[in-house]
């Protein structure tokens, strides 16, 4: 009943409170200013004033900055060339390069209308004076207008693939939900049924009996992962999924859901209530994890207690690998996220278990004195 009245109401607030901005603000932005003018200057302000965009950085060339997408993850870098005031006021219509972050196609789209609309303000606005001073009619200069060209360039998903940019996050949580509902039965199932006090006879080592449920999922879940990466090959997604930090980051996510369905398993000595729980978690993860609506838009509390669900590691992970070519510092972060997920989550299940088996054991004694 909880569940059945509790879930519409409850996903309902909780998406709510997710969506409730209703757009997307601040994404970062870097602008490569070469030009170093009054007239770029005027651009870099214009801008810093777009609600919709945020200004991290202003740098006379670009650097490295390849190398800093895996961890800053820019939505776009705009770049005003040398020579760019003197070339409008040449009529030489100068070039604005803008290289776009494909990643993620909500924010791409929401960073390239800004971009569009301060450059086209400006200008318009540039030209339209220009044409003033020369004596044409206001509304004679508004029809004729453009001082300098816009190109915008995509990357790491330049053909705005939606498949490209959705399957890899929903294979990621069909990946943990699957885990966390066949890990929610392994303990679970003993109790109910009344086998755990015959399979602590074997051994009183809450380690032994975990690594004992554990196994089958070892040897299991590296198949289903080769399945589910074989999708990428056969869908022709173009991402860079078969290198060592991924593996790293793919074993440590699997490990993170196996020990949370499994601690899930021990505390809650029903089958039914174990997965129900479980299945709380994981069905509104993908949303909260921030891989679609970003979660600079979600209220912190939210992101918060999303940032403890494995899942939401491994798609900020993911993304710095297979996008960006990232290599392990880069998902540092992540990783040491989910190490604390499987360190809280394992000792808590080892401590659990080895009471329950302790008290079981202390049951079975007084039953033999009282026969």
């Amino acid at each position: 009943m909880a569940i059945f009245f509790g879930a519409p109401i409850g996903y309902g607030i909780l998406f709510a409170f997710v969506y409730q901005q209703a757009k997307v603000t601040d994404l970062p932005i870097v602008i490569i200013d070469q030009d170093r003018s009054p007239m770029s200057d005027k651009m870099i302000d214009a801008f810093e004033d777009n609600e919709g965009l945020f200004v991290t950085d202003v740098r006379p060339t670009d650097g490295n900055i390849r190398a800093e997408m895996p961890t800053e993850q820019y939505i776009a870098v705009i770049t005003i060339p040398t020579d760019f005031e003197r070339n409008i006021l040449q009529k030489k219509h100068p070039e604005i390069r803008v290289d776009l972050n494909m990643t993620n196609i909500l924010n791409a789209n929401t960073a390239s209308n800004n971009i569009n609309r301060v450059l086209m303000t400006l200008n318009a606005g540039v030209e339209i004076e220009g044409l003033k001073k020369q004596g044409l009619h206001p509304n004679q200069a508004k029809d004729s207008y453009e001082s300098f060209k816009i190109n915008f360039n995509k990357l790491y998903n330049s053909s705005g693939n939606y498949v490209t940019f959705m399957l890899p996050g929903i294979l990621a949580a069909i990946m943990q939900q699957v885990i966390f509902l066949a890990m929610a039965l392994v303990f679970s199932r003993d109790f109910e049924s009344g086998y755990f006090s015959d399979l602590i006879q074997e051994s009183k080592s809450s380690l032994y009996h975990i690594l004992l449920k554990a196994t089958p999922f070892l040897l299991m879940l590296p198949i289903m992962w080769f399945f589910v990466s074989m999708l990428f090959v056969y869908f022709n997604i173009t991402v860079d999924i078969f290198n060592l930090p991924m593996l790293v980051l793919t074993v440590v996510f699997t490990l993170a859901s196996m020990f949370i369905g499994m601690l899930f398993s021990i505390a809650i000595p029903s089958q039914l209530k174990a997965t129900e729980l479980l299945m709380v978690i994981s069905t509104p993860a993908f949303i909260l994890s921030g891989f679609t609506w970003p979660t600079s838009a979600i209220p912190d509390v939210i992101t918060g207690v999303a940032q403890f669900i494995p899942v939401t590691q491994f798609l900020n992970g993911f993304r710095k690998i297979g996008f960006y070519g990232g290599d392990l510092a880069s998902i540092s972060l992540e990783l040491t996220n989910l190490f604390l997920i499987i360190l809280v989550a394992f000792v808590s299940m080892v401590v659990l278990l080895q009471l329950k088996i302790n008290k079981t054991k202390k049951s079975s004694l007084e039953e033999a004195n009282i026969a």
